[in-house]
């Protein structure tokens, strides 16, 4: 699986013996083989890795936590949250927008394309980085969850301090063993629109996360969106 895929180079040798591992071999197999199936799997291969691709590891600056891939038509491209230009802003980001409106005063995006954060080292991981076509979470329990894990583990080894925004139950388990006396963790409930109102909208994540950034010499987010 390493040898042909699209991974910023800060992330190679790190990751080298994790995607040497033989999970890694059978979870190639097991793609593989959902392939010649007939089976249509999010996103297109060369954006498995998209998320460590834009973001190289020295530049990541926030994490971001999702739990697998869009699985409709077109939606997923490697990034959790965000969706290519031109298709539906998903409801989950539309709250998001909502809560970055009130916390900083920007107005929503009108698309869902975040690539514009992770360019500037905000990483936006999926715990599971594929999906089948119409079959959410299909694809977990492969061993996606303990290749995400191992980047969030070099994330939390770095030197300079990481904000990391833990958006409901799944992804504050996922990201447990970050070290919060180097680290900002927030956490709130997801972002869904069933559980948004238990506690992520007034969560104020986006201005703690540029405040923390900028007490330790960081730069701050620009969380506006360019028109896409």
């Amino acid at each position: 699986m390493s040898d042909s895929i699209r991974l910023h180079p800060s992330w190679r040798e790190p990751l080298a013996d994790v995607f040497a591992a033989p999970f890694m071999a059978e979870l190639r197999t097991f793609l593989m083989a959902e392939r010649a199936a007939g089976k249509r799997i999010f996103p297109a291969a060369s954006h498995w890795f998209r998320a460590l691709d834009l973001t190289p590891l020295g530049n990541v600056r926030v994490v971001i936590l999702g739990q697998d891939p869009y699985h409709g038509e077109g939606q997923a491209h490697g990034l959790c949250f965000s969706v290519p230009p031109g298709e539906r802003i998903p409801p989950s980001l539309r709250n998001i927008y909502a809560e970055i409106a009130q916390d900083l005063g920007i107005p929503p995006a009108r698309h869902g394309c975040l690539e514009h954060w992770a360019g500037q080292g905000v990483l936006l991981l999926n715990s599971v980085l594929t999906v089948e076509m119409a079959s959410p979470a299909s694809h977990a329990g492969r061993g996606w969850e303990t290749f995400t894990d191992a980047v969030i583990r070099l994330v939390d080894a770095q030197p300079d301090p990481v904000v990391f925004l833990l958006w409901g139950a799944y992804a504050q388990r996922k990201a447990a063993f970050v070290d919060p006396a180097r680290h900002l963790v927030l956490k709130a409930a997801h972002p869904s629109p069933l559980s948004a109102h238990n506690g992520f909208f007034g969560c104020r994540h986006f201005s703690q996360a540029n405040a923390f950034l900028q007490a330790h010499g960081r730069a701050p987010i620009d969380w506006a969106l360019p028109a896409g």
